[in-house]
């Protein structure tokens, strides 16, 4: 399909990679099962949360290990399709679906103290923002594809600043919440706004920014990283980066931003949404038992 059939079953699946997220993906089920004896506060995980961590792992294996992430070097469209499901995705499901009393044997240390200044709020909003726009300036993004060892330590790093950005939002410890309802509101409108120059950059540019899309020897280098043998190869087969010969590569470049600001936007309504129900709901409560803490936090 869509000429996939020319890569081998190493270059559409990293089985390498599948392994280990399968590993993952068990290691998790057993100590939400039969190993939370060993955990204090081992309140039982709901069957939905454990489903929702599944789905997270594999997810996050499609984008970075499966096809997805094939697809994501040959055309921009599927790159930031790549982006917007590891970043506003997969975050929010991995902070839902794992249990706060796990949350705090991890963090409850004395190791991660002078760690937790990352978890301040507007730390936390710019980090990610700064990483992710920094990312997709042309040079930087052109560099970083061509170099494996860079690409997987800052695709990891940017997975640590989405968490420490959604944990703004969607807190799994209750104590542990920086902000108010009010204020989460306004955090999520400010990680759209803080986004949008980028994803405009990228949608109104008029010409083709990305050497890895545009130029065929950069874009055979980076494809070197994911696909066996010469990837020289690929250019005799498929004449460059124009792989699907669907449309130009100024109008993929385009529709890859499109896709990633509506995603994105998409997924900030749903945050909106959820946080202000949680708020109201709250709220009519306390009205209808004014003994309830007035000070409880909605996570």
């Amino acid at each position: 399909m869509w000429g996939l059939e020319y890569f081998s079953f190493r270059d559409l699946w990293s089985p390498v990679f599948m392994v280990f997220m399968m590993v993952v993906g068990v290691l998790y089920t057993f100590v939400v099962g039969p190993w939370r004896t060993h955990f204090a506060g081992n309140a039982t995980v709901p069957l939905k949360r454990q489903i929702t961590f599944l789905l997270a792992v594999i997810l996050l294996y499609f984008v970075h290990g499966g096809p997805l992430s094939l697809l994501g070097h040959l055309m921009f469209t599927f790159h930031m399709t790549d982006m917007a499901i590891s970043y506003f995705v997969v975050p929010p499901m991995l902070l839902y679906s794992i249990p706060d009393w796990l949350w705090k044997w991890t963090f409850n240390r004395p190791f991660w103290r002078p760690l937790r200044v990352f978890t301040n709020p507007v730390v936390a909003l710019f980090l990610f923002n700064l990483m992710f726009s920094f990312y997709h300036m042309p040079d930087i993004h052109d560099w970083v594809m061509t170099h494996y060892r860079v690409h997987a330590l800052f695709y990891f790093l940017l997975l640590i600043a989405a968490m420490l950005n959604w944990w703004q939002v969607h807190c799994p410890v209750a104590e542990w919440a920086p902000l108010t309802p009010l204020r989460r509101l306004g955090f999520i409108f400010l990680n759209g706004l803080l986004l949008t120059p980028a994803c405009v950059m990228i949608i109104f540019a008029g010409q083709p920014l990305f050497a890895v899309y545009s130029d065929p020897n950069v874009w055979a280098k980076a494809m070197g990283y994911c696909v066996s043998g010469d990837p020289s190869a690929l250019l005799a087969k498929f004449k460059g980066p124009s792989f699907f010969n669907m449309m130009s590569i100024r109008d993929d470049q385009q529709l890859g931003g499109i896709i990633m600001k509506f995603l994105q936007e998409f997924i900030n309504i749903g945050a909106l949404f959820i946080v202000f129900m949680k708020w109201y709901k709250q709220d009519r409560a306390r009205e209808d038992d004014p003994s309830l803490d007035d000070a409880a936090e909605i996570v």
